[in-house]
């Protein structure tokens, strides 16, 4: 596996070695887990090549404590990393991404200022311009992501048609622990009763799903939904919405193309997940 900590040398390997094979690649903010992983070896499994990065993006944190207290597991990632197979990691420095200052801005509509894009201004344009330059230095032939991050996927794919850019995206399912919760890199933030407590976004998001498949008015859906959150003293839910898949929109009726988003607080870690009504 090949470790690169700076854009040029990275060129020149992918240069050299991928040019005329298919590169996958993965990008991450680091302490992966099983859900990560998952996403190498699909990488894996389908190009000849797998890329991974590693780089905690300053530009898409709005919380400054967010972006400090973000966990950081960079041997123990790379080792993951190694043991899946995947062929090249870039780690850089925030001065290799971001010599200056950034002032290019992005603005997707009304698809990021819904849901996390109305909690987190900003977020989604450190997002994009993040993606844009690793697109731009790795040239992948297909990106994987995970479900989990759902509006994210939908500003990528706008991304990636607006922009032209020669790829693929896919977006992988949701990887779960036994008991549900969301695999995420912000878990490991837990104390052991908040990781207890996490699972009632899970336990929400699939009652809400029950009773809307049975019939029941989204109305009530968002009722039991705050019901089943506001009895676990430590969470706070911030939002439950549905919306169509494709661009977004807040439904006024559930169809197959539904996504049911929830977002909220275990202390003070802010957790996100989804479902569809057709898994």
């Amino acid at each position: 596996m090949q470790i690169f900590k700076e854009i040029a040398p990275l060129r020149a390997f992918l240069s050299k070695n991928s040019d005329s094979a298919s590169l996958g690649f993965v990008p991450t903010m680091g302490a992966l887990h099983a859900g990560h992983i998952s996403l190498i070896k699909a990488s894996r499994h389908e190009n000849k090549f797998t890329a991974c990065s590693i780089f905690v993006n300053p530009a898409q944190f709005n919380n400054a404590n967010d972006l400090e207290k973000y966990p950081r597991t960079l041997d123990q990632d790379l080792e993951m990393l190694n043991k899946a197979g995947c062929d090249v990691v870039f780690v850089p420095e925030a001065m290799e991404m971001y010599e200056t200052e950034p002032l290019i801005k992005f603005d997707f509509g009304e698809l990021d200022k819904v849901l996390e894009g109305k909690f987190r201004p900003g977020h989604f344009s450190g997002v994009a311009l993040v993606v844009s330059k690793l697109f731009h230095l790795i040239k992948p032939t297909v990106a994987y992501f995970g479900q989990k991050d759902f509006q994210q996927f939908k500003i990528i794919e706008r991304l990636v048609n607006e922009l032209k850019f020669d790829l693929k995206l896919k977006a992988m399912p949701i990887l779960r622990e036994a008991d549900g919760l969301a695999m995420s890199s912000r878990n490991s933030r837990l104390n052991s009763k908040q990781r207890t407590d996490a699972v009632v976004f899970y336990r929400a998001l699939t009652e809400a799903r029950k009773l809307l498949k049975a019939g029941e008015s989204i109305s009530s859906a968002k009722e039991t939904v705050a019901k089943i959150c506001e009895r676990v003293e430590s969470v706070k839910l911030e939002y439950f919405e549905l919306a169509e898949c494709n661009n977004l929109k807040a439904v006024e009726n559930v169809t197959d193309n539904t996504v049911l988003l929830i977002a909220g607080f275990v202390g003070e870690t802010r957790l996100i997940d989804n479902l569809l009504m057709t898994e």
